[in-house]
């Protein structure tokens, strides 16, 4: 077959695919797709389209390959004259090892491999989040913005710290570079963006939106972003003055149609038949339960708790102002979209008609409820999905209760009355018999309290993770610049001293109870008691604009 082989790192991710496709159809290239998984899967309209046709012919094939892993790098670039590196974990997990070892070492490795070989091109896809932090907004931004000192979440600053690997590998044994830097993809065969939005409009959140309303946006629709590439390889394969002026740089790429993000959103939520945004919340106001809900999790998560929607960086980034300017991209790489917002917002909302709110039948096994505690095991225990969890965990609060809150006992006291229940308990359990009218019971094992290496790093991860981000709260207010910082440590000092009243006695009654029987019937009466807060919202926001109003006004003499 004739044709410079090209490498896709992450060829099977979402952007990649559609780069994939548009390398496949130029004719121009022998497409060597490099991705994780030990075989390639194709749909059936992959397997009877291009691709499918591709990978018979020879035209394109796939290696199975771990970044981590410098051999497995090597190998797969073996004969590439080109390397599209697309590869990084998916940006909504909140484990900066994972996004460190794969978008830092990872792409290292994937530098190191094409200096070797001597790749004469490596093209980066990076993300315009590199320059955001979510606090500074950004309006027409420029190349010329540096990396923030405190970057939004592990995803961005990992990034960033690959994309300033990549362009200074630059001119390394004649490899040429650059990095491009997409704004909020969306598109057909998005696992992201869509379906959580679909997802939330299910759960009937689609009505709120965070923030004014009034922040402005960049999105990209993803073939924008596989031309982008395209147009960076040709530029960087001419010789002469243009590929030396466009190597060594990082590129903004968006639609270059601006809009507001809850705008955007709301064509979204409309075109696949739910509601529009329109219930104002402020930013502020949430982030104090964002916080609550990231300690939770951080709390939590390795014990079942999956990472939930509302996070501070995610408040940050839906009620932020970030537009980019493309200049650069146009001038250096010719790239202009090719394919508007308005047609790829339509071609998405086609593609996910499977999620269109006529399609969805009634939720089953999964409600707001769950769905706000994570669908873990949290979720099972609070809404007695799992009986025997939910039955031991009450028995453990019970034990907690009598020999802790209710009596006065010393502290070695009440740990031996806890331990002395325990025995009795384990001891009766292992004398009962396999089956008590015709119920299996299930005998705990010793091994079930073994705490392995890893659970024990886990757990002093989550506590080196505590320490660590309290350092940099303080060292961020010493420096007397972040009054939203600020103000969010006053609140939440405020809430935990009102919290710190009540005594533990009176704490653990109401909430124990609370909290189980709450979401219990809030899962059983969704609709009404979201009807009753949509209510009251509305009615407070009403209000509020009514004192504005009468504050501001110019009184008549």
């Amino acid at each position: 077959m004739s044709g410079k082989c090209c490498v896709v790192t992450g060829g099977r991710g979402f952007a990649a695919r559609h780069l994939v496709d548009m390398l496949i159809r130029s004719d121009k290239f022998l497409v060597r797709i490099a991705d994780l998984p030990p075989a390639i899967d194709l749909s059936p309209e992959e397997e009877n389209g291009d691709l499918g046709r591709a990978l018979e012919s020879g035209r394109a094939s796939y290696v199975s390959m771990d970044l981590r892993n410098k051999p497995q790098v090597l190998q797969a670039l073996k004969g590439a004259e080109v390397v599209f590196h697309m590869a990084a974990p998916h940006s909504g997990i909140n484990n900066y090892q994972l996004h460190y070892s794969v978008n830092v070492e990872g792409t290292k490795n994937v530098i190191d491999a094409c200096v070797e070989l001597k790749v004469k091109i490596l093209i980066f896809t990076s993300s315009a989040s590199v320059v955001f932090d979510g606090i500074h907004p950004i309006f027409n931004g420029d190349e010329s913005l540096p990396y923030p000192p405190k970057p939004l979440d592990s995803y961005s600053a990992t990034k960033a710290e690959a994309e300033a690997a990549v362009l200074k590998a630059n001119g390394t044994n004649g490899l040429l570079t650059c990095s491009l830097r997409p704004s909020s993809i969306f598109g057909p065969g998005d696992k992201l963006f869509i379906p959580s939005l679909a997802e939330s409009a299910r759960a009937g959140k689609s009505k709120f939106l965070i923030g004014d309303g009034n922040n402005v946006y960049d999105f990209t629709y993803v073939e924008n972003v596989a031309h982008a590439h395209i147009c960076a390889e040709q530029t960087l394969s001419s010789s002469g003055e243009a590929a030396e002026k466009a190597a060594g740089q990082a590129y903004f790429i968006t639609n270059m149609e601006p809009i507001k993000f809850w705008e955007f959103t709301g064509n979204v939520c409309a075109g696949l038949g739910y509601e529009r945004p329109r219930i104002k919340v402020p930013a502020i106001a949430v982030l104090p339960v964002a916080h609550a809900i990231q300690w939770a999790y951080n709390l939590l998560g390795t014990y079942g708790m999956k990472l939930p929607v509302l996070i501070p960086s995610r408040i940050r980034l839906l009620s932020g102002n970030r537009s980019f300017s493309c200049a650069k991209a146009h001038e250096r790489l010719g790239y202009t979209p090719i394919v508007s917002l308005e047609d790829g917002l339509k071609r998405t909302i086609e593609s996910f008609s499977h999620l269109n709110a006529e399609n969805q039948p009634k939720r089953e096994g999964q409600s707001k409820a769950s769905l706000y505690l994570g669908n873990g095991k949290v979720a099972d225990t609070l809404l007695w999905k799992d009986t025997k969890k939910t039955l031991i965990v009450l028995l453990v609060l019970i034990g907690i209760y009598y020999s802790f809150i209710s009596s006065n006992a010393t502290i070695i006291t009440a740990t031996s009355k806890l331990l002395l229940m325990a025995a009795i308990f384990l001891f009766v359990h292992g004398r009962l018999p396999e089956k008590i009218f015709g119920y299996k019971i299930e005998k705990i094992h010793p091994s079930d309290f073994y705490w392995t290496e890893k659970k024990s790093y886990q757990v002093a991860h989550v506590l080196a993770s505590f320490w660590n981000a309290g350092i940099n709260i303080l060292e961020s207010l010493c420096k007397g610049k972040d009054w939203l910082l600020f103000l969010e440590v006053v609140l939440s000092l405020l809430i935990i001293g009102f919290i710190g009243t009540i005594s533990l006695h009176s704490l653990f009654v109401m909430g124990v109870p609370t909290t189980f029987l709450g979401f219990y019937l809030y899962e059983r009466n969704e609709e009404a008691i979201d009807g009753l807060v949509s209510d009251a919202l509305s009615y407070g926001y009403k209000l509020k604009s009514q004192i504005i109003h009468k504050v501001t006004s110019p009184k008549l003499d």
